[in-house]
């Protein structure tokens, strides 16, 4: 459930730099928001500077590219202000996970544009993983295995143990089907956009579904899943008098 090339995947908010208990692979962006009592947009997004990282080399790229109509510094824009964000980070001694990650996407981006000579399939990696991820969604509901189940349940360190109860295996496979809705919506607007070479209008597409969809996405689904299921409470050892 990451957001790539623009709105790169980060595994921690702006007041928790790491999860020690969950590894990276496994601890998309913002998921850890999902526990709390309270939702935050920011520290779903990874605050202020996770939105910068995110958003600016797509921007940059689009602005360039728009301005110069040449493929090559759009590129280079673009690669330069991803390293920057790593710089800054490592002079700063500050974790780097989130501007890493952002340096993959941007980099798969730029390298598939450069062989393409195509300035649309900077972006085309993005449109790849969202097939990638809404299709996993979507066929981890069709099997009974919601995937918001899978990454929560781990995330709290409960396990599987939700599918023992109906109503909550129930309000996982809703939380789940508000992925699939919210990667098929990008890809119903942006696959158009992108057959069609309107780099602009794709560059916009891509930062207004970006990091917005996403909080409110994550939003949404902790309405759904942010109250702990029968099952587990049941399973807690009685208060001591």
């Amino acid at each position: 459930m990451s957001e790539p090339v623009g709105g790169g995947p980060a595994v921690q908010g702006p007041h928790r730099d790491a999860d020690d208990s969950v590894p990276p692979a496994v601890a998309p962006r913002g998921m850890q928001s999902l526990l709390g009592e309270n939702f935050s947009v920011l520290d779903a997004v990874g605050g202020v500077r996770g939105l910068v990282e995110s958003a600016a080399p797509g921007i940059v790229f689009v602005a360039v590219y728009v301005a110069t109509s040449s493929l090559t510094p759009a590129l280079v824009a673009a690669v330069a202000v991803t390293l920057a964000a790593v710089v800054l980070r490592l002079v700063q001694r500050t974790p780097v996970t989130q501007a890493l990650a952002g340096v993959v996407g941007v980099g798969i981006g730029v390298f598939w544009a450069w062989r393409s000579g195509d300035a649309q399939d900077y972006f085309a990696y993005g449109l790849v993983t969202n097939a990638l991820y809404g299709a996993a969604c979507l066929v981890s509901v069709v099997v009974g295995w919601p995937l918001v189940g899978l990454v929560v349940g781990l995330l709290r360190g409960e396990g599987t143990g939700w599918r023992q109860d109906r109503a909550e295996r129930t309000r996982y496979t809703w939380a789940t089907w508000v992925w699939v809705a919210m990667f098929g919506l990008r890809l119903a607007v942006q696959v158009p956009l992108y057959l069609g070479a309107s780099v602009g209008w794709l560059g916009t597409a891509r930062l207004v579904m970006g990091v917005p969809l996403w909080a409110l996405t994550l939003w949404v689904t902790w309405l759904l899943v942010r109250t702990p299921g029968s099952s587990r409470a049941r399973s807690r050892p009685p208060a001591a008098p």
